[in-house]
């Protein structure tokens, strides 16, 4: 399965499963969000690709991880560094600990999203910059 298709799906499945699986509907979507009503539709069909920040917006909504648009094997296994950060990071108030956790779990996710996406090419023309 490709990746924009996963996205597609997870947005789809998280909208129908939404409140204890009564879900919402595409249009209240889009106006929690502050989206075209269009668009999530589009989204889910996969005609439109959301990006970052739209599954952002989505992973707040819902309460869940940014990282949970993405297959588990796109996402590759949490390194030492990961778990660094967390360690040393007891020490924050409970908003900012979360906050952290958000911002991290965004950057691993845009890692993910445009990796997959670029060719080659692409890819070694940004380290050489």
């Amino acid at each position: 399965m490709e990746l924009l298709d996963h996205v597609a799906m997870q947005i789809k499945n998280l909208r129908t499963s939404y409140n204890e699986g009564e879900g919402i509907s595409q249009d209240a979507l889009a106006r929690r969000i502050q989206v075209a009503a269009n668009t999530i539709s589009r989204w889910e069909t996969g005609v439109y690709r959301p990006s970052l920040e739209d599954l952002e917006k989505l992973a707040r909504f819902f309460e869940v991880p940014i990282t949970s648009f993405f297959p588990p094997e796109a996402q590759g296994k949490d390194d030492e560094i990961w778990v660094a950060l967390l360690r040393t990071a007891k020490q924050l108030h409970p908003d900012d600990l979360e906050e952290l956790r958000k911002y991290a779990e965004f950057r691993k996710a845009r890692r993910i999203y445009e990796g997959k996406n670029r060719t080659s090419a692409q890819r070694k023309s940004t380290k050489h910059k």
